[in-house]
């Protein structure tokens, strides 16, 4: 991926993204890169629509808002719905299978993972799906160094829960390296 990458990251409130803009916002910096980190989210608390944007640059970041997105998370429905339309073919487009069911056009490099139902599943806890997500991205774009990203989720996870998100980042990684997923308009990179 180039130097520049506008990442939106979108889904329902209560999903955690904002937390995980924040996350990888803290990741890049500690990884010496350029990094603006925006948020919105409707009025409700939970299940409310919930975006949260993250520039990352070695050079300087001039506007602070995501314009060109590169790398687009969809956590639910909705918000594929919503944003998908607004990228352009190309983008990486990252699903939770669980709560999106399509349609996957063929001009997006769409990536389906079962996030949500593997965080319950494989953790115990549906909360840190927002953790496996990055774990995803992160082995899909290679935004920053997965050893920095590590350290920021414990520094940055609410107090006594750093094994448990930086497990279910791991965890995300293992997803995206064994092809757990389904990939549409282009074959995703795997490793044995």
């Amino acid at each position: 991926m180039g130097n520049r990458q506008e990442i939106l990251l979108t889904g329902a409130g209560g999903q955690g993204l904002i937390l995980a803009s924040i996350v990888l916002a803290e990741a890049a910096v500690n990884d010496n890169k350029n990094v603006v980190q925006t948020q919105s989210y409707g009025p409700e608390a939970r299940g409310g629509a919930s975006m949260a944007g993250v520039i990352i640059d070695v050079d300087t970041i001039e506007y602070p808002k995501v314009a060109n997105p590169t790398v687009l998370l969809c956590m639910n429905q909705a918000s594929f719905n919503k944003f998908l339309p607004k990228v352009k073919p190309g983008c990486v487009v990252i699903v939770d299978s669980t709560f999106v069911t399509g349609p996957f056009q063929e001009e997006y490099k769409i990536q389906t993972y079962p996030i949500t139902q593997t965080a319950k599943d494989e953790l115990g806890r549906e909360v840190v799906a927002n953790m496996m997500a990055l774990g995803v991205v992160n082995a899909a774009t290679e935004l920053v160094d997965r050893d920095i990203f590590r350290e920021s989720i414990h520094k940055m996870a609410p107090k006594g829960s750093g094994e448990l998100n930086q497990k279910a980042f791991d965890v995300g990684y293992r997803l995206y390296e064994h092809g757990s997923g389904q990939n549409f308009g282009f074959s995703a990179q795997t490793t044995e």
